[in-house]
């Protein structure tokens, strides 16, 4: 009996998509994966021109949006995970952007 060894290579992102609800990659395999925008509030949050600024990182095992300091993985978004970041995080993060600095003592 013959066995073939299948050379396993991660699923790299190949270019980007994001418009005012969907994140979509296009992956090294010839696929497409979408997820919806709200699961990436920063993402959701941002206007659609620093949505369009991403650069492909990790030679494609990532994307990096530097204007709203946002990276998602192209495994996490294969596996259906949504942004793990907390609720106090990303309400520190909205706030910073309205210009409403907080100090820790006040919350």
């Amino acid at each position: 009996m013959n066995t073939s060894t299948v050379e396993s290579r991660p699923v790299t992102a190949t270019s980007v998509i994001v418009t005012d609800d969907t994140l979509t990659l296009e992956l090294s395999d010839g696929r497409s994966v979408s997820a919806p925008l709200a699961w990436y509030p920063r993402l959701l949050h941002g206007a659609a021109q620093e949505r369009s600024r991403c650069r492909l990182i990790g030679q494609g095992l990532g994307i990096h949006w530097p204007d709203l300091d946002e990276d998602v993985s192209v495994a996490n978004l294969l596996a259906g995970s949504p942004s793990g970041e907390s609720q106090y995080s990303l309400k520190r993060w909205l706030e910073q952007r309205a210009g409403g600095h907080r100090s820790p003592e006040n919350g």
